[in-house]
């Protein structure tokens, strides 16, 4: 028994260990192209410049067209209030729309959180993976995810939603199956285990086209940001 802790402990260390590496280098490289589109602005002006002094305007138009598609590549597209949060949604949306997977997102957090940086990346980072990994069987045209987070009372409420291909799963000894096959789920095992220790509550619905995870956590401790 002590054998089999000390290894689920050390596969349990491995696997943080690569989860806050991954999300590191998709946070690094979302800020490093957008720290390269500030460094070339003054580039992107003088070109403009000189087509306008040539009177061109259709290639300012083409020009701004494709500024405009490439800053909306690497804009930050959510601020919750909360720094990790946002490091993690981003990345993770910026990660979904390189595979072509449309993300609805709306989330708050206008408190500074007692749970800790790495508990908050494991569970939105598998939250998220999950739902990138169930839309990429859908084609183009039908995938979707949808991000809901806010606080409820002294609780902060998070709900992810991807729409799915099949009917509504079934559950095996009460729980869902991870569709990736046999040998997997262990991202679903760490989100159950840190809300568990976190004393917090979750729940899994799936339906017909798509499934829900939804997450309620203590903010026992947690101090209220005030509006600016």
């Amino acid at each position: 028994m002590a054998f089999f802790t000390k290894r689920l402990d050390r596969r349990i260390a491995a696997y943080q260990q690569e989860l806050l590496e991954t999300h590191y280098r998709e946070v690094e490289n979302m800020y490093r192209e957008m720290r390269g589109w500030r460094h070339d602005y003054r580039n992107h002006i003088q070109l403009l410049k000189m087509y306008a002094q040539n009177g061109d305007l259709d290639a300012i138009r083409a020009y701004l067209d494709a500024l405009e598609t490439d800053l909306t590549r690497v804009d930050t597209v959510v601020k919750t209030g909360n720094r990790m949060a946002d490091a993690i949604l981003n990345s993770k949306i910026s990660l979904a729309k390189s595979k072509h997977i449309p993300v609805r997102a709306d989330a708050h957090i206008p408190v500074a959180l007692a749970v800790s940086d790495l508990d908050l990346c494991v569970i939105l980072g598998n939250l998220f993976d999950n739902a990138i990994e169930a839309s990429l069987r859908l084609p183009e045209e039908e995938r979707m995810i949808r991000v809901y987070m806010d606080t409820k009372g002294a609780q902060l409420y998070i709900s992810f939603t991807n729409l799915a291909a099949g009917g509504k799963q079934k559950k095996e000894n009460g729980r869902f199956r991870s569709t990736k096959g046999a040998g997997h789920g262990f991202g679903l095992f760490r989100i159950d285990s840190v809300v568990g220790r976190l004393g917090g509550y979750i729940r899994r619905a799936s339906e017909a086209g798509a499934f829900t995870t939804e997450i309620l956590l203590p903010l026992d401790g947690a101090q209220f940001v005030p509006k600016n």
